[in-house]
Order: structure tokens, then sequence, then C-alpha cells
């Protein structure tokens, strides 16, 4: 069981991590950005399941800053969308003005 759901992790990790490092779109990046905490959630509850319930708790904090980073993401994304109509991140460069 911890075997698969470690394996199961890792895969939704390495997914999350490529498409942070190929796609453009700042909604699809923070997308798998999400998808990476997920993951990581996955794997301490995979451990709490073993080692005892600190795991758990530590995916309330996970979810807490997801939570979080998912509100200022989007807000940022929003306000660069309002600034430069668009959200490619290879459009967008903030210290030109």
């Amino acid at each position: 069981m911890l075997s698969e759901s470690l394996f199961f992790s890792a895969l939704l990790f390495t997914i999350g991590v490529v498409g942070v490092l190929t796609r453009r779109n700042a909604i699809i990046v923070f997308m798998c950005i999400e998808l990476m905490l997920n993951a990581v959630n996955l794997s301490f509850v995979a451990f709490a399941q073993v080692y005892g319930a600190a795991g758990q708790v530590f995916v309330f904090f996970v979810m807490t800053v997801a939570a979080a980073e998912a509100a200022v993401g989007l807000a940022i994304i929003i306000a660069l969308f309002r600034h430069r109509q668009t959200v490619n991140l290879s459009n967008i460069n903030i210290l030109k003005g």
C-alpha cells in the first residue's frame, strides 16, 4: 500500500514539474504547482498510515499554504492580465515598465 501511494505521488509530482518547466501560461503553471502540492499531501498521508498521525497534521499546513498561494497567485494573474492583456509568461516582463 505504501509503495503504490508513493509511486502515484512521485508520478503526480513529476507531471507537475514537467508542466511548470514546459508551459508558458500562468494559469497552467499555477495548476501544476497545486498538483505538486497535492502530490506531497498524498505522500504525507501515506507515511501517516505507517508512522503515525503527524503526517496528517502537515497535510493541513500544506493545504493552508496552497489556498493562500492560489488566492495570491490568481490575484497577481488578474492584475497582470489587466495591465498586459495576456497571461503568457514569455510576454510579461515587469521590470521594463
